[in-house]
């Protein structure tokens, strides 16, 4: 039995490379490694696996979910994923062995991705493959690939500036006195900077190389690239995880105009990309994300929870639901020499009653530079104190805007506030949403 997958290795049965003796040698090996856990389940399920393998036969989930883990036949595999995440694990496990314990074994047993089979391989061909596969995709990556690369190359070098300043005078820089960027800067909080990102994969050609990277909006990690191969192999066996993700742009220069004002304050500032980013994260630190709205992700539903705007067919739009305007982006389809219209997004709330979150963003890169640059102005931010209530002042700000911006190819020139308000911060969706 031989199978491609999106790597282009060749998976043969078990006993074409070992013999049964040998089997049972290895499979004792990786017992007595500790590896597998204190757990019999990982022990039985790949003696299982052994088994089936040994017999040219691929076990159904019901199957393993009824030998292995002793589940009645009624269990159901489209709720409960039980068996795909010990299959998962026992993967993990069958490398951190072979790293730890057989680093030069030239042939290994492993489970195809995909697959409820033990397999076996050739170690040595795969690193051969490993390393034509890398300089084959090289070629393949594109301008916008590169163009992404700059930019995040561009934000490590701005935020090494920055952390390795000893701090700037506030009065250097006045408007970081002001109440919407005091309320991160004002006490011993750490600052988390939160990039959004977007994790994309490879797809294979007909060749077996990377013939064009693809970012889907329903792929937003390798666990989820992994959980899509196991429920439609057929679409996605082309699909390769390359550990990769990128942010647009407009995030680059976006944090250009926010780090002088974060040096002010001489806080630690901690960086995470929001794919990284965690609950504990958002409990520990006052969050500053810079972005698309499209990439909120774990803040998404922090951030619209108390407010009249809602996302709405698409992440290029927002719903009004006081009034039931819709506020739509069309940056992302102007040709040369269009107009275009985009929307920048900002609001600030209080996380709990120590932390507070701010949020530069916008549906594309002109919408986001211009938020940036407005929470940079002086006279944009004494507008927006403004609209902060007094109560905000005195406690914590809770204030969210939309501005409308104006541009032609793809270079935005002008724009104007078209809403605001003040949400709630005392809803209880603080307490729902982050354990408070």
């Amino acid at each position: 039995m031989t199978a491609k997958q999106p790597d282009t290795l060749t998976f043969l049965q078990p006993d074409k490379v070992f013999t049964s003796a040998e089997l049972n040698l290895l499979l004792e090996r990786i017992k007595g490694s500790g590896e597998l856990g204190r757990s019999s389940t990982y022990a039985s399920l790949l003696e299982y696996l052994l088994q089936c393998s040994s017999i040219g036969t691929s076990p159904k989930e019901i199957e393993i979910a009824m030998e292995v883990l002793g589940k009645n036949a009624d269990f159901d595999v489209s709720r409960e994923s039980s068996v795909r995440v010990y299959v998962h694990q026992l993967r993990k496990k069958l490398d951190s062995y072979y790293q730890k314990h057989e680093p030069n074994a030239t042939y290994r047993i492993v489970i195809p991705k995909g697959q409820y089979a033990v397999a076996a391989i050739d170690h040595s061909a795969l690193a051969d493959q490993h390393q034509q596969l890398a300089m084959s995709a090289r070629p393949s990556l594109g301008a916008p690939l590169l163009i992404t690369v700059a930019a995040l190359l561009c934000i490590n070098l701005v935020v090494l500036l920055m952390l390795n300043r000893s701090g700037t005078d506030s009065a250097e820089i006045p408007y970081a006195n002001s109440s919407i960027w005091a309320s991160v800067m004002d006490d011993d909080l750490p600052i988390m900077l939160v990039m959004g990102d977007y994790y994309i994969f490879g797809e294979l050609n007909e060749q077996g190389n990377i013939g064009r990277m693809v970012r889907d909006f329903t792929i937003n990690s390798s666990a989820d690239l992994e959980e899509r191969h196991f429920s439609d192999w057929e679409t996605t066996h082309n699909y390769q995880d390359l550990d990769l993700s990128y942010t647009p742009e407009g995030s680059a220069s976006a944090l250009a105009r926010i780090i002088p004002i974060l040096s002010a304050s001489g806080k630690r500032l901690n960086v995470s990309m929001m794919s990284d980013l965690t609950t504990t994260d958002v409990r520990e630190n006052h969050i500053i994300y810079i972005g698309y709205i499209s990439a909120l992700e774990l803040l998404n539903d922090i951030v619209f929870a108390a407010s009249n705007l809602q996302v709405g067919r698409s992440y290029d739009e927002l719903l009004n639901l006081e009034t039931g305007r819709y506020f739509t982006s069309d940056a992302g389809l102007p040709e040369d020499g269009q107009q275009f219209r985009d929307y920048g997004f900002f609001s600030t709330f209080p996380a709990s009653s120590e932390n507070q979150v701010i949020v530069v963003g916008g549906m594309r890169d002109a919408g986001l530079i211009y938020t940036a640059q407005a929470l940079s102005d002086q006279s944009t931010l004494t507008e927006l104190e403004g609209l902060l209530t007094e109560n905000s002042i005195n406690k914590a700000p809770s204030l969210e805007v939309l501005y409308e911006v104006y541009g032609v190819d793809r270079t935005q020139f002008d724009g104007n506030l078209v809403y605001s308000d003040n949400p709630d911060p005392n809803l209880k969706w603080r307490q729902n949403l982050l354990g408070y």
